[in-house]
């Protein structure tokens, strides 16, 4: 499969979490291989939520997260732009997600993914033309 996929903040804090065991490892081999074959897209939100989690959460020093961003700004990110802040309310509304998860689900729909890759919504869902997917199933 070639089509491009986008990753959520769980599967990027799971690669640098070294109390995550077998997560750990998988959250890895699934970057490495959608980083490796230009299918990886990330958002704007996703980055800024990896910033706050890897330095809050798992005690990544600033400085160290700051630059796994900018290595990440390299992939395909997606501009939260009001379009999308608009849209994503509306999928809230109407499907009963987290306003969060919705800018999830758009801001993938918008890069044209048909994946996401998470753990925090219901594996093989499919909302606004998008299937989610739990890597660690």
């Amino acid at each position: 499969m070639t089509d491009r996929v986008f990753i959520d903040t769980n599967v990027l804090l799971y690669a640098d979490d070294l109390d995550a065991g077998d997560k750990r490892e998988r959250a890895q081999g699934i970057l490495r291989e959608l980083i490796g074959a230009s299918r990886a897209v990330l958002s704007t939100q996703v980055l800024q939520e990896f910033f706050v989690n890897a330095t809050r959460k798992l005690g990544v020093p600033a400085e160290i997260a700051r630059k796994k961003v900018d290595l990440l700004l390299r992939l395909e990110v997606v501009l939260i732009r009001p379009e999308l802040i608009l849209s994503a309310i509306d999928l809230h509304r109407l499907h009963s997600l987290s306003f969060r998860d919705a800018l999830i689900i758009r801001s993938a729909a918008a890069a044209g993914c048909p994946r996401v890759l998470s753990e925090d919504l219901q594996h093989g869902q499919v909302i606004d033309g998008v299937r989610i997917e739990n890597p660690f199933r």
